[in-house]
């Protein structure tokens, strides 16, 4: 990723604009030279024709004018004691209006979702989705076929790759249990030493912030450094400072809870507080900062899926901020849309899962001797003959409890829809040959 160029100072631009006596045109034609709604970051700015006959740096100068008089300041700062800053621009507003419906109402879902016999299945589904994809931001190398069959299967990681996913999806589900309780600096070690348990070159490292003989920056395979983060001896108080803003005991002004959750987000990446594991971290309390305020929704939703489609557009976002007078606006407007484009696949999703389940039902009318668990897995087994299921498997499939799981599978055997087998000590079932016809004998 190529870094983006800096924006020129005010002050240079300035003293070049008084030269030319065009300063008083420039202020007042100002208002028209917005970048026709869009929020340009000097980057992408100096690519485009400026309006009238205006230069780029007057442009600039005049957009910075703008929006310098309308920041809002957080108690996050920078290396240098500067604060970050964020404007509340369009199309900002109704993103948020947008999420406050969307995902945190009570939203028109098909029956079958809003089931609570089959909510716990979906939810099941879209951690593991979150943990496979948030881990491989991360470097991890798990296809997602191999990663669900672990977690599914209750097998051990195999690798490094696989344990960071098992360790994304343990934390997840722990973090649904915390959405309760504040923000704390050793709740935010707890959470980081979830993530990265048996992950990192030091052990020892997990669940701790980095120390002052520790050089820790963000840069890429060949060496090029995009981030310094501050120093080891700072992050007490600013990690601090982080679970005060996240608590909402700061700044004194209101901050949409979304933009709180994506500015907590921001923070702790920008900290860096560890080792290794941070870009996880982060996203995982911007998952407990969105449930905690009460976006239900979020509980179904995989952001790092999105994220995973662009990473470059995600570290394009921080680099923006950071070279652009610390304005958090540029990584508001990308998170807002990632999580617009995440609702927007959720309900793609569920439309699709919807004719599917109605499909089944014409499937398997007249089968009332099979609960909606056993329902879903001969469904299943109709779409993938050589399955193999496991009472782990279907246990945490629905959420259910051990015996449940058990007699479920028992009982789809003794009806003559699953054969059983065993590999060591583990019980497995696989669909029977032919399972359509068992099943019109069962209707």
């Amino acid at each position: 990723m190529k870094k983006p160029e800096t924006p020129p100072s005010m002050e240079e631009i300035q003293r070049e604009v008084l030269k030319t006596e065009r300063f008083s045109a420039m202020l007042e034609a100002a208002p028209g030279l917005l970048g026709e709604g869009k929020y340009l970051h000097w980057d992408k700015l100096r690519r485009y024709k400026p309006p009238g006959d205006f230069t780029h740096h007057e442009w600039w100068f005049a957009l910075k004018l703008g929006r310098m008089s309308h920041y809002k300041t957080i108690p996050l700062q920078d290396v240098w004691g500067d604060p970050f800053q964020y404007l509340m621009t369009d199309p900002i507003p109704e993103r948020l209006h947008n999420i406050d419906l969307s995902a945190g109402g009570k939203i028109q879902m098909p029956e079958q979702i809003t089931n609570p016999d089959m909510r716990d299945r979906y939810y099941v589904g879209s951690l593991i989705e979150e943990a496979i994809t948030s881990s491989q931001l991360e470097g991890a190398v798990s296809t997602r076929k191999v990663a669900k069959e672990m977690i599914r299967s209750g097998r051990s990681p195999r690798d490094t790759s696989e344990r960071m996913i098992l360790n994304n999806f343990r934390t997840m589900r722990q973090i649904g249990k915390l959405k309760g309780k504040p923000l704390t600096p050793d709740l935010v070690l707890e959470i980081h030493r979830q993530i990265t348990d048996q992950t990192l070159d030091d052990p020892a490292s997990a669940g701790r912030f980095r120390r002052t003989d520790e050089n820790v920056v963000v840069d890429d395979m060949y060496g090029e450094v995009y981030h310094n983060p501050p120093p080891a001896e700072q992050l007490d108080q600013r990690v601090a400072a982080m679970c005060d803003f996240a608590n909402g005991k700061t700044p004194d002004g209101f901050v949409h809870p979304v933009i709180r959750s994506i500015i907590l987000h921001f923070w702790l990446a920008y900290d860096h507080p560890f080792v290794d594991g941070n870009g996880r971290t982060a996203r995982a309390l911007f998952y407990w900062s969105m449930l905690r305020h009460g976006f239900w929704l979020f509980e179904f939703i995989s952001i790092s899926q999105m994220l995973l489609k662009a990473p470059a557009k995600y570290g394009r976002a921080f680099l923006y901020t950071e070279t652009d007078d610390n304005d958090l606006t540029y990584f508001i407007l990308y998170h807002l849309e990632v999580i617009r484009r995440a609702i927007e696949g959720l309900h793609k999703y569920l439309k699709r899962k919807a004719q599917q389940l109605q499909a089944v039902e014409r499937e398997l009318r007249g089968v009332s001797v099979l609960n909606h668990r056993q329902r879903a897995l001969v469904s299943h087994a109709l779409r993938h003959p050589t399955h193999r299921y496991t009472i782990a498997s279907h246990r945490l499939s629905h959420n259910v409890v051990y015996q449940t799981a058990r007699s479920d599978l028992l009982d789809l055997s003794d009806r003559g829809l699953v054969h059983q087998g065993k590999i060591g000590r583990t019980l497995y079932f696989t669909p029977v040959k032919d399972l359509e016809k068992v099943l019109a004998g069962l209707s």
